[in-house]
């Protein structure tokens, strides 16, 4: 019998349940969803404000900041429920496997703005996070035209009664970069991950038109400075 699994959304929101069966079993597991994400919540809140402080000091100080705009958030139960069945990740191994139940978008005015934040964030490494892996889709542009450019971390989180070093996953991309994933996104909502050609390679045209305005716009600031 094949392996499949069922997400009841009618169990109660704080609860989740992982229905799998395979070969004739039928195995259920159920945790608490509100005390399992709790953690997840703070690091992103802390990661958050850490990085918006430091937008602010240069602000302070007239000084530019490579820093635009921070946005975080925590993944579903139906997301991180997705991603272990699609990578076979075991149901008590979620929170070691998966790297981005928490998440922290990172957003620059400029290409130039993303090596200076990705070097503020390395030069923290082995203080209040460590940097596990690094992932530059800017250079290594995704065959979609994705462009970003992504940090796993692990962040020292303190708790009321315990401290524990949780994932988190940090992408840096430009306001034109950020447009364009949140429109292929969507549209990979609204086919069911399914695109048409002709829309997958209107979508590359259009990543690329994207990114040579950023050169423009950086070329012109220089020459303002």
């Amino acid at each position: 019998m094949g392996v499949f699994s069922l997400e009841i959304k009618s169990i109660i929101p704080s609860f989740r349940g992982n229905y799998c069966i395979s070969e004739g079993v039928l195995e259920l597991e159920i945790i608490n969803w509100e005390e399992f994400l709790l953690p997840y919540e703070h690091v992103v809140d802390e990661l958050c404000a850490k990085f918006n402080n430091l937008a602010k000091e240069n602000t302070k100080f007239n000084r530019h900041s490579p820093i635009e705009q921070v946005v975080g958030r925590v993944k579903d139960i139906g997301s991180i429920l997705e991603k272990a069945n699609r990578k076979g990740i075991p149901y008590n191994e979620i929170d070691t496997s998966i790297e981005d139940i928490a998440g922290v978008r990172i957003i620059c005015k400029f290409v130039e703005d993303i090596e200076k934040v990705v070097e503020t964030i390395r030069a923290r490494d082995g203080k209040d996070l460590k940097i596990i892996e690094e992932r530059d889709y800017i250079t290594n542009t995704k065959k979609s035209g994705y462009r970003s450019y992504h940090l796993i971390l692990k962040y020292n989180l303190m708790m009321s009664d315990c401290s524990r070093e949780l994932f988190c996953e940090v992408q840096i991309r430009t306001l034109a970069m950020n447009f364009w994933a949140t429109l292929e996104h969507s549209l990979r909502y609204k086919y069911n991950d399914n695109l048409p050609e002709h829309l997958k390679k209107r979508l590359e045209a259009s990543a690329q038109a994207a990114f040579n305005l950023e050169i423009k716009k950086s070329v012109l600031y220089e020459m303002k400075s």
